[in-house]
């Protein structure tokens, strides 16, 4: 069987060269990683994975948690995170929270404590003081998507902001009779998202001088189906109906289409739709959103993290509190126009 110092001789590089070149790490030249790609490949070396382990005290392995896998967000930064994991040569291990405490308990105090794992991203889940305490002990640097995490960096944006920016657009078109469809209550217990943004969008109205129709403040969990039921509801009554909806989600945002034209009703002649996310299928159903580019977010962190794992200084991978504000902006396309009644 082919040895690690039968590709450096076939290549005509060093055993370092070699390690670094299938490791997936960035210093070597592109030549030089091809030659050891090639020569590996024609002695069908595979490098040890134990015997890495035993040497660095590393596994290559960086675990990700996340509260869903089946939502357009979720599966989006998963796939992102795992092609830029496989191109620096990381494995990753996927911990799913849809089961509950328990299943949270058992993967905090019982899987991660194995050191399965050199590094944790986090999206869209706040590790608890005893939580982030265990992680520590165990000296695994985590990096949180969606909110800042105490005692831990994280990378998410202003969901605030986000909501106000979209309701501002709305109001610079001259709408007035603005809906908002959000999160339901207390759905989000690890950083308020929902909340904060129907919080912004309230914010927007409050300037602009506007009192929400407490009818036109609705909620349903971040699906098509649910928000196209409560979008039927709240234009049921031609009497009392908002010209435009801001929805926290651009999947909620597209139920919102979808209801309107099952109601004969036009966007954004009769009504007009802005979301949040830039959702692969926004563009398809034209839809004005706050673009957070999701992809790019994704791979954004993933970088972060492994740059923190391979600094030199020790000191770099123990976790502090380090929150950066992932930038947005408005993308306007065709959902959103000025309301044709208070033109």
């Amino acid at each position: 069987m082919a040895g690690i110092e039968d590709v450096a001789k076939l290549a005509g590089v060093s055993t370092a060269t070699v390690s670094r070149a299938l490791a997936g790490k960035d210093h070597v030249s592109e030549r030089a990683r091809q030659k050891v790609e090639a020569a590996a490949a024609e002695l069908g070396y595979v490098a040890s994975h134990s015997a890495y382990t035993l040497a660095t005290g590393r596994n290559r392995n960086i675990g990700v948690i996340m509260p869903y896998v089946d939502r357009w967000f979720f599966a989006t930064m998963l796939e992102t995170m795992e092609s830029t994991l496989i191109e620096h040569g990381y494995d990753l291990t996927l911990y799913n929270l849809s089961g509950g405490k328990m299943q949270r308990d058992k993967i905090f105090k019982d899987f991660l404590g194995r050191k399965r794992v050199d590094a944790l991203l986090s999206v869209a889940v706040n590790p608890s003081a005893d939580e982030l305490d265990t992680l520590n002990r165990l000296q695994r640097p985590v990096l949180g998507i969606g909110g800042p995490i105490q005692g831990a960096r994280s990378l998410a944006m202003n969901d605030f902001s986000a909501g106000k920016l979209a309701t501002e657009h709305l109001i610079s078109l001259g709408h007035r009779k603005i809906a908002n469809l959000g999160g339901y209550t207390g759905s989000d217990l690890e950083f308020n998202q929902a909340n904060f943004r129907t919080l912004g969008h309230l914010d927007a109205l409050k300037e602009a001088g506007i009192t929400q129709n407490p009818a036109w403040k609705m909620e349903c969990d971040y699906t098509i189906p649910g928000a196209f039921f409560r979008t039927k509801q709240l234009l049921g009554d031609p009497r009392n109906a908002p010209t435009a909806v801001f929805c926290n989600s651009d999947e909620m945002a597209i139920g919102v289409i979808m209801a309107v034209k099952d109601l004969g009703l036009q966007v954004p002649q009769d009504v007009s739709v802005i979301g949040i996310d830039n959702h692969d299928l926004s563009e398809f159903f034209g839809l004005s959103t706050v673009n957070q580019r999701v992809r790019e977010q994704a791979k954004t962190a993933t970088m972060w993290l492994l740059e923190i794992l391979d600094d030199a200084d020790p000191d770099v991978r123990v976790n502090r509190h380090e929150s950066v504000e992932w930038p947005v902006s408005l993308l306007v396309r065709s959902s959103t126009a000025r309301p044709a009644t208070e033109a």
